[in-house]
């Protein structure tokens, strides 16, 4: 995008550095940047993750918790939950770091979870038991399936759009939402009418496990989805073919929060919001590598695209961690404001 340099030439000369007339000039905008909430500041902060230096904070809604952005890098969309009561969902242009119009999800009160597939923003709705749909093409909600279950928190959009994944954190359950082809209505004589053909609808797989589950990751091949309770730190481990629990690890993640594969899928992180640690597994052995202290508490969990890295929002600490996975340590902090919480990757394409 020829027009991203003069976006940050702009926005860094209101940062406490002195400028001599000569650095006036455009600079080519880093090709991946990061997004993170601060939750006190109500702001999005845009962070080149080079120099770990903020070049933009734009302003969002009055409860910002999740953020995602668009395939393209140009528009990111941060949910504002309320506890399950607000319906508003801000949307960025992070071509001149200027918030548009919100998104008002309507009855589906409470969106948190957010995912951008298909050209659409896939989000869930806590204090309406759901998931929803957004078309920006036509600026309405053109989907939303209810899922019974209670604070229905995070989820996962396939690629193909043909299976959902969410959490949901009070009911202590995973829904699997699989879109599927359906044979044709039976009347209730027993027989199909003349016209009646299959249909494409969604069914729902309810997998328990345990209160307090939020944070899920599923593997980069698609076979494994992780999730843990944060009472107890007890790690679970579903097949996504069969859609079973197929194993249970006393893994001691207390307060686990955020999950996170590495983009090669042999390492798991775990973020946890009462001990501060970042938990590190290995997922073929599925035993824990090892753990590195954060601070006071560990929430929003993204690594980087060459897997060298972790970006960790220590919510408690008002700071993002940067830690090295090579070394397993801390590398570096960045300061985005208050209450850090929901982490994103924005990457021109």
């Amino acid at each position: 995008m020829l027009f991203r340099a003069a976006r940050f030439a702009i926005v860094a000369t209101f940062l406490p550095v002195s400028f001599s007339a000569t650095v006036a000039a455009p600079v080519a905008a880093p090709a991946q940047h990061l997004l993170a909430l601060s939750k006190t500041d109500h702001k999005l902060a845009v962070i080149d993750p080079l120099t770990l230096k903020v070049l933009a904070r734009v302003p969002v809604g009055p409860d910002p918790h999740e953020v995602v952005a668009t395939p393209d890098g140009r528009t990111a969309y941060v949910s504002n939950t309320g506890s399950g009561r607000f319906h508003e969902i801000d949307v960025i242009d992070l071509d001149t770091n200027t918030p548009r119009n919100p998104i008002d999800t309507g009855s589906l009160i409470g969106p948190h979870g957010l995912a951008f597939v298909g050209g659409k923003l896939w989000f869930t709705a806590q204090g309406a038991k759901a998931v929803g749909r957004y078309d920006p093409q036509t600026g309405k909600i053109d989907w939303s399936m209810g899922t019974g279950q209670d604070q229905t928190h995070m989820l996962v959009v396939t690629p193909d759009q043909k299976r959902i994944y969410a959490t949901n954190v009070q009911s202590g359950t995973v829904s699997v939402l699989d879109n599927v082809e359906l044979p044709p209505t039976i009347t209730p004589m027993g027989y199909a009418l003349p016209t009646a053909k299959p249909y494409m609808d969604w069914e729902e797989t309810i997998i328990p496990f345990a209160k307090g589950n939020e944070g899920f990751a599923v593997s980069p091949d698609g076979k494994q989805l992780w999730t843990a309770t944060p009472f107890g730190g007890t790690v679970a481990i579903i097949d996504t073919s069969t859609k079973k629990l197929v194993q249970k690890i006393d893994a001691h993640v207390d307060g686990a929060n955020r999950m996170a594969f590495t983009p090669n899928g042999s390492r798991l992180l775990i973020s946890s919001l009462k001990t501060g640690d970042l938990t590190v597994f290995d997922v073929a052995k599925r035993k824990v590598l090892g753990r590195v202290n954060l601070g006071h508490g560990a929430a929003g969990l993204v690594i980087s695209p060459d897997g060298t890295k972790a970006y960790v929002s220590c919510t408690p600490d008002a700071y993002i961690a940067v830690v090295d996975l090579t070394k397993l340590i801390v590398a570096g902090h960045i300061d985005i404001g208050g209450r850090p919480d929901g982490i994103t990757w924005a990457i021109d394409k």
